[in-house]
């Protein structure tokens, strides 16, 4: 037995140091960047005033270990670069964030004094699978360019001052499945293309713009979770949004000019959240309706629907603001009974 064990116990140092030495390695990688990146992040610094933001950005220190960063542990590149909550951040976003070449997520959220134009430097990010820019000053177009972020999944460009059209070229994003330009100035109508070759459950967010025209015909076949077109011009038929066997589960088109016959669509069972208030919309609201069990909110308010308000099920948690301003509804909660 003494002869196994004095066999064994050197090929269990061995082990024990293999692990140790693999962990340091690990540990040097994750804690020196390269000089590329430490080089393209200094003058991002440079170029935005050098604000007390950055101030663990320092050359001395390994670049991986700043704030803000996030870094690959195997090859110590820069792949996330996350800015936010700061209103002394001023400028425009620097030129040289092209120097961040394996960079796979890049924010710059809630920076109010943030402004200009979206630059095309961010159009060499190859690498990019996460893009957002939000709650900031930034004006001028959504860029064209952008189509050329082949590995683009998640887009958020919400709370700017973006204007002009949506551009087709984010149609040819392939596994694009969030899209979120909530809150600019939009003009003109929505892409045909857009968001037409994602597999995946698709989120759009598009509320608060000038978005006009109707919805693209091959929306219907989209796979839509969360879709919010809120606050808009846009007209036509929007029915095609609902059906049973869909994944959806939460639908806004208030406020805009949608006109179809609400009587005959299916309801999606996943549906929580239903808001179709403020638009044309005419029939009857479909009995099923309370038969969704995760339905949370319901508001058809301020359309042209008749005929009985469904009972049963969860309709017991929407009142009379749910239901009003419609051309001849009846029935629980709205004063009027049906005849």
């Amino acid at each position: 037995m003494k002869m196994k064990t004095r066999g064994t116990f050197p090929v269990l140092l061995f082990a024990v140091a293999s692990l140790l030495a693999a962990a340091a390695a690990a540990g040097d990688s994750k804690g020196h960047c390269h000089s590329g990146d430490k080089a393209a992040l200094l003058a991002i610094k440079a170029a935005l005033g050098n604000p007390y933001h950055f101030a663990s950005w320092t050359p001395d220190d390994p670049c991986c270990e700043w704030y803000d960063i996030d870094c690959d542990d195997a090859t110590g590149r820069v792949i996330g670069l996350s800015v936010f909550q700061d209103d002394n951040i001023t400028g425009t976003i620097p030129d040289a964030i092209a120097g961040l070449v394996h960079l796979q997520s890049l924010t710059w959220h809630h920076l109010p004094s943030l402004s200009g134009v979206i630059p095309p430097a961010i159009a060499k990010l190859s690498n990019l699978s996460s893009l957002t820019i939000s709650w900031t000053a930034i004006s001028g177009p959504v860029p064209s360019f952008l189509g050329a972020l082949k590995k683009l999944t998640l887009l958020d460009l919400s709370f700017n001052s973006l204007s002009g059209a949506i551009p087709a070229s984010l149609g040819g994003i392939p596994n694009l499945s969030g899209i979120n330009l909530s809150r600019n100035r939009l003009t003109g109508g929505i892409p045909g293309n857009l968001l037409s070759k994602s597999a995946d459950q698709i989120y759009l967010w598009l509320s608060h713009n000038n978005l006009s025209g109707a919805i693209p015909p091959d929306f219907a076949a989209a796979n839509f979770a969360h879709l919010d077109l809120s606050r808009n011009a846009l007209t036509g038929d929007a029915s095609g949004f609902f059906g049973k066997g869909k994944e959806l589960q939460y639908l806004d088109l208030s406020r805009n000019g949608f006109s179809f016959n609400f009587s005959g669509v299916g309801l999606p069972e996943q549906l929580y959240f239903v808001d179709v208030s403020h638009n044309a919309i005419y029939g009857g609201i479909p009995a099923e309706v309370a038969d969704l069990d995760n339905l949370q909110f319901f508001n058809v308010s301020y359309n042209r629907l008749c005929g009985e308000v469904p009972t049963g099920g969860h309709m017991g948690r929407f009142d009379l603001f749910n239901f009003q301003h419609n051309k001849c509804l009846c029935g629980t909660p709205l004063p009027n009974p049906c005849k």
